[in-house]
């Protein structure tokens, strides 16, 4: 499981007036929620980058004041304007306790659909699940080596070991659907207008002069 380290200082104002220091000395507070207790912290933008800006799904091992910290992200503010990180919120990952989380899919193998012309459409990245943080894991592998053209694979048939998925079970995950391509040729190999409409042509009789 990757993880991202983060060096915090620990926070005792609160206040608007310190928070709005904080971000201008390029700083972003944050909390960790979960645990014994509730910590309030801040730390340098540069920390949180490789943690907020990707899609991969990693545990942040937080430092604060010499105390280590074993979180996943749960919300994040951003400025309206600037669009720059404001707050983040982590929960603390405690052994027997179960926790939420929503990790990302990664589909591996050539459906046999797209192998006959058709066109693979993935319809979701992520799923949401309830486990242990023991069970946790960078992300959950969905082969789609079997899907058929006109084919689906959904929630339910996603194998999520010790988790429990709380998507709905019917959500399609991946479709294999034809192309322009594969339907022009499947509409070619159909009995065409012109070959139905000769017989009947000739078996109409002549006109009477």
């Amino acid at each position: 499981m990757k993880s991202v380290k983060i060096e915090g200082i620990n926070r005792t104002d609160l206040g608007k007036k310190a928070t709005r220091q904080l971000r201008s000395e390029g700083s972003v507070p944050a909390v960790i929620y979960g645990g014994e207790n509730t910590i309030h912290f801040s730390a340098p933008l540069l920390q949180f980058r490789a943690l907020v800006y990707t899609p991969e799904f990693q545990i942040a091992e937080i430092t604060v004041d010499g105390k280590n910290y074993r979180a996943i992200m749960k919300d994040l503010q951003f400025d309206v304007v600037t669009d720059e990180l404001n707050h983040v919120d982590f929960l603390e990952l405690v052994e027997d306790r179960k926790v939420i989380a929503t990790l990302p899919l990664n589909f591996v193998g050539q459906s046999k659909g797209v192998k006959d012309g058709g066109r693979l459409e993935l319809k979701m990245k992520s799923l949401k699940v309830r486990t242990y943080p023991k069970f946790l894991r960078e992300s959950i592998e969905v082969n789609i080596e079997k899907l058929e053209l006109h084919g689906n694979i959904r929630v339910e048939d996603v194998l999520a070991e010790n988790m429990e998925v709380l998507n709905s079970p019917r959500i399609p995950v991946a479709s294999v659907v034809t192309t322009r391509a594969l339907k022009i040729e499947e509409d070619s190999a159909k009995p065409g207008a012109k070959a139905a409409a000769a017989p009947a042509a000739a078996a109409k009789p002549a006109a009477k002069k």
